[in-house]
């Protein structure tokens, strides 16, 4: 089976054009709901490397979206427009568009956070939580979100001097991403998650991260807050490259197996 991305249906989260993905499945197939990272979006996050095929031949029902301000969603400028809280709402609207009452979620990065909001917001719509790339950083904050903005606004790649920056401002424009939003979305407010949040979490959670991850941080110590929790240490790769990490998408469903409704 090779799945194409096909072109992707909209709708209106409190009057925000989302774009998304809803791959057909049979009655009975338990939906995932799939939540990319910044400056991502669905076909680079989750089609090429293999986690809508996986997914779907394993007979789940897969939806995902684009984040506002991400790949064909509508862009925003503002600071106000974007945050964590806010964009987990998107998720859970999604949900309510589709008629889908609980889902399992698996976020990558940023998606990871969303999808934490989403879970401890709305703890009756998540079936499971996947949390990948995103370990103790969840709680202690990402730093160097100011140069990633810088960077975002420069007016080339080529004057961005600070290398971690470059490497978000190269992605960016790999997955031709609107750099004014993105400087948004990464400036705007970053509502905090407590060690005390994330413990409440009711839903079976895993936290898989890249052992050279120094963006998301290491997976067993946010585990270690989330009673029950799972960590899964992603051999040999570092934020970029974990996402379609063969390892990572086998731990993932396996968990999913696990966890069924």
């Amino acid at each position: 089976m090779t799945l194409q991305l096909p072109q992707m249906d909209r709708f209106s989260s409190d009057g925000v054009e989302i774009a998304y993905l809803d791959v057909p499945a049979g009655p009975d197939a338990e939906p995932v709901l799939l939540i990319h990272g910044f400056a991502s979006n669905v076909a680079t996050n989750w089609v090429p490397t293999g986690w809508v095929e996986e997914l779907a031949e394993a007979g789940y029902r897969v939806v995902a979206f684009d984040n506002r301000g991400h790949g064909q969603s509508e862009k925003l400028y503002q600071l106000d427009d974007y945050g964590a809280p806010l964009m987990a709402e998107d998720a859970r609207r999604l949900l309510d568009h589709l008629g889908i009452a609980k889902a399992h979620v698996i976020g990558y990065s940023m998606g990871a956070r969303i999808a934490a909001f989403l879970a401890l917001a709305h703890p009756d719509r998540v079936q499971s939580l996947i949390f990948g790339g995103l370990g103790i950083n969840m709680v202690r904050g990402m730093a160097g979100t100011g140069p990633i903005a810088h960077a975002l606004e420069a007016p080339s790649v080529d004057d961005v001097k600070n290398q971690a920056a470059r490497t978000f401002r190269v992605f960016a424009e790999q997955t031709k991403s609107d750099l004014k939003a993105l400087a948004a979305c990464i400036r705007s407010a970053r509502a905090p998650i407590t060690a005390e949040a994330v413990g409440s979490l009711a839903a079976p959670v895993l936290v898989a991260v890249g052992d050279n991850d120094v963006v998301g941080g290491p997976a067993p110590a946010l585990a270690a807050l989330i009673p029950g929790a799972e960590a899964f240490v992603i051999a040999g790769r570092e934020h970029m490259k974990a996402v379609g990490d063969r390892s990572f998408k086998a731990a993932a469903l396996d968990f999913l197996a696990r966890h069924k409704f």
